[in-house]
């Protein structure tokens, strides 16, 4: 598998080396943002829910239109650029928020951002990898964006702890955009091997999409609406006991074990089936939504636990990508990763706002409940709706 790794294309490399730099600037910001929200700028969970419901929902909107015009133009190093310079400048304008709606805005700008820089890029790396290596390529993608998401909140956890004010820590954020500004513009791309196709009205019934990547993305969508926001996971460990300063830390533990396991796991499901692997990744997110629903004031238990979703995203977040690639024409690619964003992240809003009043409406417990629900039943779909129609 080394061997495998270090043969893979410089594309590969630059792209994980640029999700690398963007993913610890944005990670270091993603613990501190529940924080701000709720010592700085006064709003709660239902809040908390409405920013990131918005703000991913709008992210996978534009993925799909960006995945559009990349089967159409054959071309994505535009979009990479523009989106990543569009996210990382943006980030910094957090610390001009003075209410939870201008924080929305600013979060809204970084989500367009992802949405027109992801679907491309993901088109770009199954372009790039052999087909017995896509699981691979995108395992050591994931592996190198979960690499910044230990470096990102192991920077804040640093800041904290030497009482940075919140707000300052967010202009930090300057200097990795900067990285992948310049990581960016060395993406090289290769004349495609079929023409653009002709122009032609888009189909929003997904057209002439396999039958089985439509019934992946009712899985899909059943298990995201489980799958809210991450910031409730943070803010529940702040609720039962963890400190202020030691959250970065604990979802920094979550981005190592997700960064160590994403390529072995990925990798594994060139071999083994992408269903094996991620039925047996969306198991464990339900065994971890399960436990922290359950859980008191236990910190060693709580660092246990989390470390079982960063299982969970070592073995889902390559896994689902490569099994789009699996399922789709080649010069469809950008289209269908465009569907499979617009289903996660549409459902992402319902979620995310749905988990907010259950957890602030009913208990911490029936919301984290309902996800693990969610996520055994999308297992089984994936099992019995899927996994036997493969083309």
């Amino acid at each position: 598998m080394i061997h495998g790794i270090l043969n893979l294309p410089r594309n590969i490399w630059l792209i994980g080396l640029i999700s690398l730099c963007n993913d610890s600037a944005s990670e270091m910001l993603y613990p501190v943002i529940p924080l701000y929200l709720s010592s700085v700028l006064m709003a709660g969970p239902r809040a908390l829910g409405i920013i990131e419901g918005i703000a991913e929902a709008t992210a996978s909107l534009l993925k799909l239109f960006s995945g559009v015009i990349m089967d159409r133009t054959r071309t994505a190093k535009p979009w990479i650029i523009l989106g990543y310079s569009l996210a990382g400048f943006g980030r910094p304008l957090i610390a001009l928020a003075e209410s939870w709606g201008w924080l929305l805005l600013i979060r809204f700008a970084d989500r367009v951002g992802k949405g027109l820089r992801t679907s491309p890029r993901d088109a770009l790396l199954a372009s790039c990898a052999a087909p017995g290596q896509r699981g691979l390529a995108f395992g050591l993608h994931r592996a190198m964006d979960n690499a910044g998401a230990v470096i990102g909140p192991l920077l804040a956890f640093a800041l904290l702890s030497w009482e940075v004010p919140l707000a300052h820590i967010f202009l930090w954020a300057i200097v990795p955009a900067l990285i992948c500004l310049v990581l960016s513009l060395k993406i090289r791309e290769s004349a495609p091997a079929t023409p653009a196709p002709k122009r032609v009205a888009f189909d929003w019934r997904l057209g002439d999409m396999p039958p089985v990547f439509k019934k992946y993305l009712v899985v899909v969508a059943l298990f995201t609406l489980g799958n809210s926001s991450n910031m409730f996971l943070l803010l529940r460990a702040k609720e039962v006991g963890m400190p202020s300063e030691y959250v970065p830390l604990l979802w920094a533990a979550v981005s190592a074990v997700a960064m160590i396991f994403s390529i072995p796991l990925s990798a594994l499901s060139d071999k083994v089936g992408r269903i094996t692997v991620l039925v047996c990744g969306y198991t464990a997110y339900a065994v971890f939504y399960f436990g922290i629903s359950a859980i008191e004031k236990n910190t060693g238990v709580l660092f246990l636990l989390f470390g079982l979703y960063g299982l969970f995203m070592g073995a889902t977040e390559g896994v689902e990508k490569a099994l789009v690639v699996d399922l789709v024409a080649e010069d469809r690619r950008g289209t269908a990763f465009g569907w499979f964003n617009l289903t996660t992240g549409l459902f992402l809003l319902p979620a995310s706002v749905l988990f907010g009043f259950l957890y602030q409406g009913i208990s911490p417990t029936c919301a984290f409940l309902f996800s693990g629900c969610c996520a055994i039943a999308a297992a089984l779909l994936l099992i019995f709706f899927v996994a036997n129609r493969r083309p």
